[in-house]
């Protein structure tokens, strides 16, 4: 689907809609939800290397405050814009509501290939970029984190710019950085973790046995690679995986571990060979023949074509709104049962609020103590999910959104409106 034929933005109202008619709500009272409270549009001059000026366009959005600061994401890419953003933004609130950590949504971009840029350039944007929108992020404001594109290290830069301008250091600005400098163990492999507590909950409420489950996972980036490497651990058969090069199937199941270490020596799939193993293209690892597919790659991968032709059960979205509206439609007709992304990845922001919660007591909690407590809201959250798509007979993505819009609406109502 062509950027110009998709807006994210009205796919998430038309979501929102659904959702909020399925709980019997007035117009009224979620209205509030189809606006983001607050879009900041920035230039931002930065000089080259070459000793010119360029100015690049940025943005940072605020869905919805009421149920704490506003928590996501900055992405540098030179296709995004402001529709994006605010669906990403709206999104991160309904992320948030649904695994009920205390934050609501945001959202930023710069629009840049950050490959074309040295690191020096990379780094002036970054600072600059903070500084135009500092007057609006802060530990109880708004806290960016790694998105697209951006990592832990200009998490740092960010930090520091933030901490420069104000004298004095303030870790808790951002989430996703070094752990040298305030991050959080386990924060790295959290949105893995989190799809491979899902997939195993799931697994358990339809009475399929876990060890011998055959899957594929589609991206076998930070994401797919750590969720396919914990489900294999957990006795599952991975027996199709994919990065952006092509994909790899095996019918007795592959060796992940091996993968994993020839992907760790930034080499690709395509170039990977084993006994028993065969290339497949990145389509056919989502049609593979398994019990359980994961999507961990782009959005929009599975279109309605892709979609008539699954035959895997259970649909994990370990990526950012994989599936299209009209694919939707087609999985649920055929009776596969997909867990949304805003459940199903929501492992990242969870052990981010961990993080922002370290970081304003001065504590630093051990990985066990993590990984624990992420599993505890990950289940709870599940639960929460399948409860509310059962009481409606709906999918468990309209199950999702009832759960984070009801809660929305709920902290909204008690704060009432300020005249």
């Amino acid at each position: 689907m062509g950027k110009n034929t998709y807006n994210p933005y009205e796919n998430m109202l038309e979501v929102l809609d659904q959702a909020s008619n399925l709980l019997g709500l007035k117009e009224n009272e979620y209205i509030t939800l189809k606006y983001p409270e607050r879009e900041l549009k920035v230039s931002i001059p930065v000089r080259m290397d070459d000793g010119s000026v360029k100015v690049f366009e940025g943005y940072r959005v605020q869905h919805s405050s009421s149920r704490g600061p506003c928590k996501g994401g900055i992405r540098y890419h030179q296709d995004v814009d402001i529709d994006e953003v605010k669906a990403l933004a709206a999104w991160m609130s309904y992320k948030c509501a649904v695994v009920n950590i205390p934050f609501g949504g945001g959202k930023g971009a710069v629009k840049v290939n950050p490959k074309n840029l040295s690191k020096v350039e990379l780094e002036n944007l970054t600072r600059r970029y903070t500084a135009m929108i500092l007057p609006i992020i802060g530990p109880e404001r708004d806290i960016p984190a790694p998105d697209v594109n951006t990592n832990a290290e200009i998490m740092g830069w960010i930090m520091d710019t933030y901490s420069v301008i104000n004298g004095y250091t303030v870790p808790g600005v951002v989430t996703g950085k070094p752990i040298e400098i305030g991050g959080s163990l386990g924060r790295k492999e959290a949105t893995g973790r989190g799809v491979m507590f899902i997939t195993r909950e799931i697994l358990h409420r339809c009475g399929i046995p876990v060890i011998g489950t055959r899957m594929a996972i589609q991206g076998m980036g930070n994401v797919g690679g750590t969720a396919a490497k914990l489900l294999h651990n957990e006795g599952c058969k991975i027996v199709a995986v994919s990065d952006v090069s092509g994909g790899l199937y095996c019918n007795e199941g592959l060796d992940i571990n091996a993968i994993e270490a020839f992907l760790a020596q930034d080499k690709l799939i395509k170039d990977y060979d084993a006994h028993g193993v065969s290339h497949i293209s990145n389509e056919d690892v989502l049609k593979s023949e398994v019990d359980v597919l994961i999507p961990a790659a782009l959005e929009n991968q599975i279109n309605e074509e892709i979609a008539s032709q699954i035959k895997a059960g259970i649909i994990v979205e370990a990526a950012n709104g994989p599936t299209t509206v009209e694919a939707d439609k087609i999985l649920e007709r055929n009776g596969k049962k997909v867990v949304p992304d805003i459940l199903a990845n929501a492992g990242g922001v969870v052990v981010s609020y961990f993080e922002w919660v370290q970081n304003i007591q001065s504590l630093m909690w051990d990985e066990e103590e993590v990984n624990r407590t992420l599993e505890k809201i990950m289940i709870r959250a599940f639960n929460e999910v399948w409860d509310s798509a059962k009481s409606k007979n709906a999918t468990l993505r309209m199950g999702a959104y009832m759960v984070a819009i009801n809660r929305i609406v709920k902290a909204k109502k008690i704060r009432g409106l300020y005249m």
